[in-house]
């Protein structure tokens, strides 16, 4: 395999497993267990951005900025769409 099929599979590898992880800890009751996924899927997140600046370096992953508009209309989406806190 090439270097950047390598990344890349290692890349989706991590993907998987952080969706994965995420299942996991919102399926749990046991609070310790939870813990343990959502400290496992941090460290995941982690991997894959080191993993993504690793193949953008070399020159495998191109990335466009988004215009500042484009950048206000998703937050301003997500943020209608997120939940409100249980009381």
């Amino acid at each position: 395999m090439k270097d950047n099929e390598i990344i890349t599979d290692l890349l989706l590898t991590e993907k998987k497993m952080s969706t994965n992880y995420n299942l996991f800890a919102s399926e749990c009751t046991n609070v310790q267990l939870r813990d343990a996924f959502v400290n496992l899927l941090v460290q995941g997140h982690k991997t894959q951005t080191q993993l993504f600046e690793a193949g953008k370096k070399k020159g495998w992953y191109k990335v466009e900025q988004a215009q500042p508009q484009m950048v206000a209309q998703a937050e301003q989406k997500f943020t209608n769409q997120a939940p409100t806190a249980m009381g």
